[in-house]
């Protein structure tokens, strides 16, 4: 039997993510969101403490910390769900884990990461993206002479890397990175054929949620994408995605369930 995919909730505790920047970037604020994401149907959360938005600045190891830390404690006693951190900052990692994160989520993919003998030692999942460059650089004229074949290849290795660092394969997800270092057509090519990752064994991971993909498809502005992302993310769960990132989640739920349901010709 097809197993369900889960919607993850973004939670974003930064002042500067392209969405929802400054909207729960307090421990009150970011509690009472959780509370309100669980409600409307997540099955999981990913915080946030830097923005990975194109153009956005790095922040310090340190201020990262401070942002999502107390977040994570304070979840972790409050509420009984699932939580990931999205950080490539392994101190950050080191101290989630040990207050019960349960996925690393790395846009760099752990390049940034000298050591991973901590991640080994741990249960968690682990989520590898496919980012070309920087966020401060990835979307000036990225190119590819296939974005299928380059995204498949690159997380393949980074699979393997992990592996060979003695981390069960069992633990890693895969995210192609829709909107890091990729073009439109680029984008829609990967969801289009996102089926292709599935030769790599791994979960997938989809995050299209009010992108510029959607903006500029409809010709919309970040708060006008809701239709669009939920567009995005039927056809994301018909091509094989196992985890959908997501800011709306009472509305994702919906579509997600119906969509299933479709998919499995009965009520699940």
């Amino acid at each position: 039997m097809l197993k369900k995919p889960r919607l993850m909730a973004i939670l974003n505790l930064t002042p500067d993510s392209f969405s929802d920047g400054g909207l729960f970037n307090s421990l009150d604020q970011a509690l009472k969101r959780s509370e309100v994401l669980i409600k409307e149907g997540a099955d999981m959360l990913d915080l946030g403490g830097e923005s990975t938005r194109p153009g956005a600045e790095p922040v310090s190891d340190q201020e990262e910390m401070d942002r999502v830390l107390p977040v994570l404690e304070g979840i972790k006693k409050s509420f009984e769900i699932p939580v990931s951190v999205d950080t490539s900052n392994a101190l950050l990692m080191q101290e989630a884990l040990k207050l019960g994160a349960d996925m690393i989520n790395d846009v760099r993919a752990l390049a940034r990461l000298d050591n991973l003998d901590f991640l080994k030692d741990s249960d968690c999942q682990i989520c590898l993206m496919h980012m070309q460059g920087e966020p401060e650089n990835m979307q000036q004229n990225p190119d590819y002479q296939d974005v299928l074949v380059s995204v498949k290849d690159f997380l393949q290795e980074r699979v393997a890397f992990c592996e060979q660092a003695g981390i069960e394969k069992k633990r890693l997800v895969v995210d192609p990175g829709f909107g890091f270092g990729k073009s439109l057509q680029h984008n829609l090519r990967l969801l289009n054929r996102l089926e292709v990752l599935k030769e790599l064994d791994c979960p997938i991971l989809v995050g299209t949620s009010r992108k510029s993909m959607i903006g500029m498809t409809l010709k919309k502005e970040v708060n006008e994408r809701l239709y669009g992302s939920l567009a995005t993310l039927s056809v994301a769960v018909q091509n094989g995605a196992n985890i959908l990132r997501v800011h709306d989640v009472s509305e994702s739920r919906d579509v997600l369930d119906m969509t299933w349901a479709i998919m499995c010709e009965e009520l699940v």
